[in-house]
Parts: C-alpha cells; sequence; structure tokens
C-alpha cells in the first residue's frame, strides 16, 4: 500500500557550520533503516567529521562544489 510523505522532516547535521538538512525517506521521516532520501544545503566552507552509514547515501549537487575526502584521496564533484 502506499504512504504519503508529506513533508520532509529537518534533522541537525554535525559539522562546523550550520547545515540544513530535510529528510524525505530514511530514520526520522519514514522509519526506513536502509535508504536516505534527504535535501542538504551547506554553506561554503562546511566539513563534517568522517562517516561509515549503515544505510546506501547518494548525492546529488545540485549548485556549486561538493569535496568528498576518502581513504584514497579526494574527489571534486561539481553541480550537475
Amino acid at each position: 500500500m502506499p504512504t504519503l510523505i508529506a513533508g520532509p522532516t529537518r534533522i541537525e547535521a554535525a559539522g562546523n557550520k550550520p547545515k540544513i538538512i530535510e529528510e524525505f525517506v530514511g530514520r526520522v521521516n519514514s522509519k526506513m533503516q536502509t535508504l536516505s532520501v534527504a535535501r542538504m544545503q551547506s554553506p561554503a566552507g562546511w566539513v563534517e567529521p568522517g562517516q561509515t552509514p549503515e544505510f546506501e547515501e547518494f548525492t546529488v549537487v545540485l549548485k556549486g562544489v561538493l569535496r568528498v575526502t576518502h581513504k584514497s584521496g579526494t574527489l571534486d564533484v561539481s553541480a550537475g
């Protein structure tokens, strides 16, 4: 049976500057443990501690550049 998700839930983010996370599907808004669909708005220069989530996470950059630092180096992802 379909479930209507009326709107996102705002989640407080870790990091050095305020960041907006609006979760549509995930642990908080829909109680789904294996997937997260959220809109995030990060200010320039925002960083967070490294993490290895227990769910699938995908990022689409809509504006600006996202720098991803990982075990093998760094990856800059531009909008689009």
